[in-house]
């Protein structure tokens, strides 16, 4: 982890040498100093990053290059903030530069002073990196290698992992009833069964049952079993493979089977198998990598061989089981109940739990989420307590992650948990660990993650690429290796809201804690570190509401990349941060003093001069008051992707046809207020997904100009238009995947031609009241279908349709009440 609090101080150092190299003066030398040692430092880190948890001594310089690191940015802030303002014009900047410069000598003294101590510093570290040199070179020479053998502690640790499931099975008969049919049955042509998801819900142990199934036993001829793991060599795999096959067969090994040539191996290997129906189980894959280094090796005959694997990396399990035809078996936790009995069995022997102890004992399960290993080694640990002592339990119950610290027990669920973080690319450790500053149970968004990742400079600049592209990237690589659990997803796909397990999030608080990478502020604890880099609170700040703020002061903060207002009872928006360069996205939707937070939004008034912000993506909830002004500065947000415009009155009429030329990078779109006709530029916006019109008031048709564009998923229509007639036509809306129509008070017919969205799997109606007959063409289109308020007689004869509905999987039927929706299924 240090070497990514180095490499974030060495771009700062880089960035500093070249933009204010007049203002360094004299202290270019220590400056340039510090870097070069800090940069001969980081080739060695990585390395010492891995080796640290076992060695002591490593573990204490770690520690101290990371914490001068963090110094050395404290003084590089100080400097720029001091340095680096602008002046104004004329006299009066002389004026300032004047005041400035008598008000700034002690600050100069301070951070010369503070130079020099890091200085000092970093020379004492760059001796014991001399003195550690010959530890860390031999290390750097395992790490560094392409394949490395695997390591005692981590065959120990699957070992150790398998035999506490293996005495405690629970919920494993209809997995394995799957993976077996999929092993014996299915097409003759080689396929892979591969087993997926994270770590600690029991993959091997069930793989390892399905392999010694006596059906499966006797259905194949020959059998092979390894662990590939995060480090391996390609021929020791294949080497053990053919060592086993032969053993089976009891013959003795031939000469080729000795070669430590990768490609001869495998030629080998797969001549032996050409003619034969074998299975190969390989155990842990970690990279897709892994995958590609060993698939060749396996002949694709028509005797209905199979390769079994598992795999956290849901990736490996997609890529290998499209290459080679087969199934991807996503292994769940176990149910409530699963879980209990699991629980019970360990922690008290097969007898009941005393009633005085299950409500602690039920909220420390929860904890384990169903994950077998977790309730295993959990209670594992309970069963040593005693259990007329609550006080005991109790203290597990509060403070589990101390537990998972200081508890013998619990130390290979640590460790077999740790394993996935430890094997992240060094981009994404940062990224992962992040995720502690959130509560427990919180749910979290994507996209506010990824402009989190961003501001901390965790996500690498790539060509022709925008960060929250590149930050999107890292995110779906955490989904893909099962650190990160899909909570909800959008119509179109995208991740809606996230979270990580339970433990897993004890797990990299404490390493959080470790690295003093962040302090959180909570109920529980009562004072914070003095070196913590970052705060999180978790505690209502009530008292905040009605605060008063000096609105100005926000000019000040120049690196500010996200202005996140929303739900607060802010009017109006300063020209100040028209100052904010750096500024990526602007949330402002506000509610109205009184108003809950059920009520509406509302917008801000836009501010002139929005053009000068060209860093902006985001841009919400801003209502137009001159029309020409905001379609100038919209036309020279050329990164702006999403946009939502409002109008300050209801019978404004929104001017937008000024836009010549949209920003193409737009995503999300909604205007709120009346059109005299549709904006042109819309039509044109080839990467637009989701687009919402609120109260457009249109006499024309809107969908005839909407139907070509080719990435639209997601269109809400509210009082869009005053016709009696709407027609989609055939060929349009080609992936359109959910349509809203909602208030379209005079529309009396609504024809679906065949062949328009055929991707469709969602409409709602809400409140045509005019609408009485079913639209024509609905039956072959969307797989629900909502209706919210709509008039009897159009209900009636839906009902009196609903044979010709049968590819509908879902028919909503409900109406509005002061408590939400009361809905029924037809």
């Amino acid at each position: 982890m240090a070497e990514s609090v180095v490499t974030f101080l060495l771009k700062k150092l880089d960035t500093l040498g070249h933009e204010y190299v007049k203002l360094l003066g004299g202290i270019r030398e220590d400056v340039g100093y510090v870097r070069d040692e800090l940069e001969r430092i980081r080739a060695f880190l990585r390395v010492a990053d891995a080796k640290e948890e076992g060695d002591e001594e490593i573990k204490v310089w770690v520690k101290q290059v990371r914490d001068v690191a963090y110094d050395m940015e404290d003084v590089l802030d100080e400097f720029l903030l001091r340095f680096s303002h602008h002046g104004g014009r004329g006299f009066y900047r002389h004026l300032r530069k004047i005041a400035l410069t008598i008000k700034n000598l002690k600050a100069r003294h301070r951070i010369a002073s503070g130079l020099q101590a890091v200085r000092s510093r970093v020379t004492t570290i760059a001796e014991g990196h001399q003195r550690y040199r010959y530890k860390l070179s031999s290390m750097e020479e395992w790490s560094s290698s392409s394949s490395v053998p695997v390591n005692n502690t981590w065959r120990d640790l699957r070992g150790d992992a398998l035999l506490l499931e293996e005495a405690h099975l629970v919920g494993i008969d209809k997995p394995k009833r799957v993976l077996i049919g999929g092993l014996v049955g299915g097409r003759s042509e080689l396929q892979v069964v591969a087993v997926a998801g994270m770590g600690g819900l029991g993959k091997t142990t069930l793989a390892n049952k399905v392999y010694k199934d006596d059906v499966v036993k006797r259905h194949f001829q020959h059998h092979a079993w390894v662990t590939v793991s995060q480090r391996f060599k390609p021929e020791d795999l294949l080497k053990d493979i053919i060592r086993q096959l032969f053993d089976e067969m009891k013959q003795t090994l031939p000469q080729e089977a000795d070669s430590t040539d990768n490609v001869k191996l495998k030629e080998f290997l797969a001549g032996f198998l050409h003619k034969k129906r074998y299975l190969v189980m390989l155990d842990d894959v970690w990279e897709v990598g892994a995958w590609n280094a060993l698939k060749y090796a396996f002949p694709t005959n028509n005797n209905g061989c199979r390769l079994m694997l598992t795999t956290r990396n849901s990736e490996v399990a997609s890529v290998s089981t499209i290459e080679r035809g087969g199934m991807v078996y996503n292994l769940k936790p176990l149910s409530s109940e699963q879980s209990w009995n699991l629980f019970c069995g360990k922690t008290f022997q097969g007898n009941q739990c005393p009633p005085y102890l299950e409500k602690i004992c039920k909220n420390i399960l929860k904890k384990c989420e169903g994950l077998p290993l977790a309730i295993v080694a959990v209670s594992g640990m309970l069963a040593t307590k005693y259990r007329n002592r609550m006080d005991e339990w109790e203290m597990v119950e509060r403070s589990l992650g101390a537990e998972l610290e200081g508890n013998d027990k619990l130390q290979s669920m640590k460790k077999i948990l740790s394993f996935s973080f430890n094997d992240l690319p060094y981009n994404l450790k940062y990224c992962f660990l992040f995720l502690s500053i959130f509560p427990e149970h919180y749910p979290i968004d994507p996209r506010k993650l990824i402009r989190f990742w961003i501001v901390e400079g965790f996500v690498q600049e790539k060509e022709g690429r925008i960060p929250e592209e590149v930050g999107e990237g890292y995110f779906n690589e955490l989904v893909n290796r099962s650190l990160i659990q899909v909570v909800r997803r959008y119509y179109d796909g995208r991740i809606l809201e996230c979270r990580i397990h339970d433990l897993l999030r004890e797990i990299i608080l404490l390493k959080s804690k470790d690295q003093n990478f962040v302090a959180i502020f909570g109920e529980q604890i009562k004072a914070l570190p003095e070196r913590a880099r970052r705060l999180s609170i978790h505690k209502p700040l009530e008292f905040l509401v009605e605060s008063e703020v000096n609105s100005r002061s926000i000019g000040k903060l120049q690196n500010l990349e996200t202005l996140d207002l929303r739900y607060t009872y802010v009017t109006e928006l300063p020209n100040e941060i028209l100052r904010l360069r750096r500024l990526r996205h602007i949330l402002v939707y506000r509610y109205e003093k009184g108003f809950t937070t059920s009520g509406e939004v509302i917008g801000f008034k836009a501010l002139g001069g929005l053009e000068t912000l060209s860093f902006l993506q985001k841009l919400c909830y801003i209502e137009q008051k001159h029309g020409a002004d905001l379609c100038s500065s919209i036309e020279k947000l050329r990164y702006l992707r999403s946009l939502s415009l409002d109008s300050a009155k209801p019978d404004e009429v929104l001017n937008l046809q000024n836009i010549s030329s949209p920003p193409q990078c737009l995503q999300s779109l909604a205007i709120s207020g009346r059109l005299q006709i549709l904006p042109h530029w819309i039509a044109s916006l080839s990467n637009l997904s989701k687009l919402g019109l609120r109260g457009s008031g249109l006499q024309v048709d809107p969908f005839e100009s909407l139907q070509s564009l080719p990435n639209l998923v997601c269109l809400l229509l509210n009082q869009v238009y005053d016709g009696e007639t709407l027609c989609f036509k055939a060929g349009g809306f080609r992936i359109l995947k959910e349509l809203g129509i909602f208030k379209f008070d005079r529309l009396r017919k609504l024809t679906i031609e065949r062949g328009t969205m055929p991707c469709l799997e969602q409409i709602g109606f809400d409140k045509c009241k005019s609408l009485l007959e079913v639209p024509s063409g609905i039956e072959t289109s969307g797989k629900a279908l909502g209706f919210i308020d709509m008039p009897d007689e159009f209900l009636s004869r839906l009902r009196q349709r609903r044979n010709d509905l049968l590819h509908v999987s879902r028919i909503l039927i409900g109406h509005e009440t002061d408590g939400g929706v009361d809905s029924y299924l037809l």
